[in-house]
This record gives C-alpha cells, sequence and structure tokens, in this order.
C-alpha cells in the first residue's frame, strides 16, 4: 500500500516548522520560569541550588531568578507588581544581612557573598567560598532589576537604592592579591585562593562589573592581562578562543550583547565575543558528532557538554564516569563521559538556534518525563552508564540560561534593557570596547 504525501511548498514547511518551534519555546521557558518563582517563594527570596534534592541557596542562581522575574513580566506569568514585591524581598535580605570576617553566622563580606547561603538562615553554608563569580553573577541580575524597575514609586525607588547600595560595597580591590587579576574567592579559615580568574571563561562580567566600580575599581590593565592569557586555538576546525565547558560561553552574554563591539583582543582577531561563542557552540557539537569516546546517543541532534551532574564518580568497565563536573570539549582539554546536559544546547540559542532547538525538541520527544518535567528540562542524562541514567534535579544555574537566552533569541529583552545600564556600559568602555550599540 502506497502512502500518499501531499505536495508541501517549502515556505508553507518552513512556516509550519517556525510554528512548532514556538509552541515549543513558549512551553520551554513557562516551565523553566516556574523554577524560579515558585522555589524562590521563601523568607529571603533565595534560589535553591537544585530541586527536588533538598539543598542549600546558590547566589549565581538568585541572579539568574531576579532577571526571571522581568521574562515573568513580560510574558504574562506573573504581575509587574509581584515581581517587584519579590525582588525587593530578596534585595532586602542581602543588603542587611550581616557581613564579617567570622567563619559561621555571617553571609559575606567586604561586600562580597558566599558561593552558596544555607536556605532557612542565610548564612554561609559550611566552609564554602567567598565567591566573586557567583557575587558578579548574583550582582548583575540585582542590575537588571534596578534597570528594569524605573518607575517612581516607593517600592521601586528602594530597589534602585538597595542595588546600588551592595554594588558599591564590593571591594573588588582588596581581591587582586595578585595584581592586576582578580582572585577566585576567599575563606575565612585560610584566605584567598590561590587562583585568580583568567584564561576565557565565564568571568567577562566580573571584570566588567570591576572596572565600573565607582567605590573599588580595578585599573584597565586588568582587562588587558585578562585577555593577554586567552588560548586561541583551532578545535573542530573552528578557530576561537578555547574554553571546554559551554556555560563559559554563554553566563556573561546573558546580561551583554557582545554583537558587534569589540575590544582590542577581537578587533586584533577580527570578530567579536559573539561570533566566538557561536564558534565554541559548534566546535563542542561537531566534537559529540565525531564522538571519539563512543558513547551512547551522541549524534548531530543530541549532543552538549558542559558542567552538570552525572552518574557517580566510579570506573566501570575501564570507563570513567562523574558525579558534578566540568565537562567540555577544546583544543586545550577534554572533558567527556556520555554525559549530555540540555543547558549546553539551551543556553546557546542565541548563538546556534537551529542546532540549539532541534535539539531541545528531540531531547523532550525521544525522552519525555525521563528528562522532562514541571519545571523544564531536568539537569543531564547518559545513556552509556550501565542502566542508562537520567538526573532527578533540575539545577539553577543550569535553567537560568536556557530560560534567559531563549527569551534573547525571541526578543532580545535582557539585552536591549542592559543597553542603556550604565554600569555596564562604562565597564564595557574601560575594558576598550568600542563600536556598535556602544556608540548610541
Amino acid at each position: 500500500m502506497l502512502l500518499f504525501i501531499p505536495f508541501q511548498p517549502a515556505a508553507q514547511a518552513q512556516l509550519r516548522g517556525i510554528s512548532y518551534s514556538k509552541r515549543f519555546l513558549d512551553s520551554l521557558q513557562r516551565d523553566t520560569f516556574r523554577y524560579f518563582w515558585e522555589l524562590g517563594d521563601n523568607p529571603h527570596g533565595l534560589i535553591p541550588d537544585r530541586h527536588p534534592t533538598p539543598s542549600f541557596a546558590s547566589i549565581a542562581a538568585t541572579g539568574f531568578g531576579l532577571t526571571a522575574y522581568l521574562i515573568g513580566v513580560e510574558r504574562g506569568y506573573i504581575s509587574h507588581q509581584q515581581a517587584a514585591e519579590r525582588t525587593l524581598k530578596t534585595l532586602r535580605f542581602f543588603n542587611s544581612a550581616p557581613q564579617s570576617a567570622q567563619e559561621k553566622g555571617t553571609t559575606g563580606y567586604r561586600g562580597f557573598f558566599y558561593h552558596f547561603l544555607d536556605m532557612k538562615t542565610g548564612h554561609r553554608y559550611k566552609q564554602v567560598e567567598l565567591s566573586t563569580i557567583d557575587t558578579a553573577l548574583l550582582l548583575a541580575g540585582m542590575l537588571s532589576s534596578q534597570s528594569y524597575f524605573h518607575q517612581n514609586t516607593a517600592m521601586e525607588k528602594e530597589i534602585r537604592t538597595l542595588v546600588d547600595r551592595i554594588y558599591r560595597r564590593v571591594d573588588w580591590q582588596w581581591m587582586q592579591v595578585r595584581k592586576p587579576l582578580v582572585s577566585m574567592g576567599w575563606h575565612p579559615e585560610s584566605g584567598f585562593i590561590q587562583s585568580d580568574w583568567k584564561g576565557y571563561n565565564e568571568a567577562m562580567i566580573l571584570y566588567i562589573l570591576a572596572l565600573a566600580s565607582p567605590t573599588h575599581p580595578v585599573s584597565s590593565d586588568a582587562w588587558t592581562e585578562w585577555t593577554s592569557t586567552y588560548e586561541w586555538h583551532e578545535f573542530q576546525r573552528f578557530p576561537h578562543v578555547n574554553f571546554d565547558p559551554l556555560f563559559g560561553h554563554q553566563y556573561s552574554h546573558i546580561w551583554i550583547d557582545f554583537r558587534g563591539i569589540q575590544d582590542a583582543y577581537m578587533r586584533q582577531k577580527g570578530i567579536d565575543y559573539f561570533e566566538n561563542s557561536r564558534r565554541a557552540t559548534l566546535a563542542n557539537r561537531a566534537y559529540c558528532m565525531e564522538n571519539p569516546g563512543k558513547f551512547e546517543g551522541y549524534e548531530a541532534d543530541l549532543w552538549g557538554l558542559t558542567a552538570c551532574d552525572g552518574p557517580k564518580d566510579t570506573v566501570i568497565n575501564g570507563q570513567t564516569f562523574f558525579s558534578y563536573r566540568a565537562r567540555g570539549a577544546a583544543a586545550t582539554q577534554v572533558v567527556d563521559d556520555g554525559t549530555i546536559a540540555p543547558t549546553a544546547a539551551g543556553g546557546s540559542i542565541p548563538f546556534t538556534p537551529e542546532e540549539s532547538i532541534r535539539t531541545l525538541q528531540l531531547m523532550k520527544h525521544r525522552y519525555g518525563k525521563k528528562l522532562y518535567g514541571p519545571y523544564g528540562f531536568k539537569d543531564a542524562f547518559n545513556l552509556s552508564y550501565p542502566g542508562q541514567w537520567f538526573d532527578n534535579d533540575y539545577l539553577g544555574i543550569d535553567s537560568g540560561p536556557i530560560l534567559l537566552m531563549t527569551e534573547n533569541y525571541r526578543t532580545n529583552l535582557i539585552w536591549n534593557l542592559m543597553m542603556h545600564n550604565a554600569i555596564l556600559r562604562k565597564g564595557l568602555l574601560r575594558a576598550g570596547f568600542r563600536g556598535g550599540w556602544l556608540r548610541s
């Protein structure tokens, strides 16, 4: 029996594909938003690191959450008033939370905050570090709130005032123990971490905020030194600044539209950081398609290596598997145990929309409730692990880029908002960025 397939003009097929993608992205954003809105409903307005496994709060995920609320308003999930109230609760907490050099009973020191906080008390979780990058990601979320809530009401005035106060007290210079670079963090028990932010990674946003500080700024040679440590290589036929996990090519781009603006390094290379992230994403995908480790499930529309959960730290039949680990592929390093994370493709939607959206659609269609639930995509899966492994948890720092970067792809909402943020503009200009929207 012959199956009759009616002729369908290419344009009509394309429109149908766009319609399907719209419905998929609508549901993806709505579901992922719930992670931040529902789980952030607590006395301090903090976002848990993961769910449903009981966990501490992540200050980076809280920064993503503050920006997520703006998307919630614009997409009609919540009201403007609801978003302002939740934002103010979070800001009031960070503004008044204890800051001291004590080991316990404190939330931060010198304006920085601890990486993880106890969900109930809001104080430092165990012996985690005072984190410079996680503080920067939290601040970026706060600055998006400051730019968005611009009305002349008492509530929105307080939002803007608190963000300014919290940002101004961060002592970036104190963290420059090996000038001009910035240390990764500090422990009250042992002092500064013996590593600085260099080599290209997620810390672009950190240096831009540090350069723009009106109270404790780093000097412009910090950016020059930072870029001097880049590793430019060709990987999978794509020449770019290498960093193996994809989150490093995504995080700073959540708040900054790097299209058409260049610092001295990128002017020399003839591209911008947006194009660099596009190449890094395509190289990551090409590596997965090549699949030198012969892992199960890797294909053209099933790829994505980045920092994520994993099955277990173990060796089975000679194959090493990891639990949480920064996985990735670059000329500088490959860390691959067969674990794929939806956030790798989802956080790269603006860079590779066709490849990323197809991959996410296939993941949801093929694996259903094993991988996708009420809060969108669970964190990761590994088909090569005996019995196949699917994560039970959602992770805030991985759900955030999916939601926020999808919105940038669809409407430029965050990018357009932050183009007018005086702090980011100042930081970019001090770093030597020129051209594009910075001219206006």
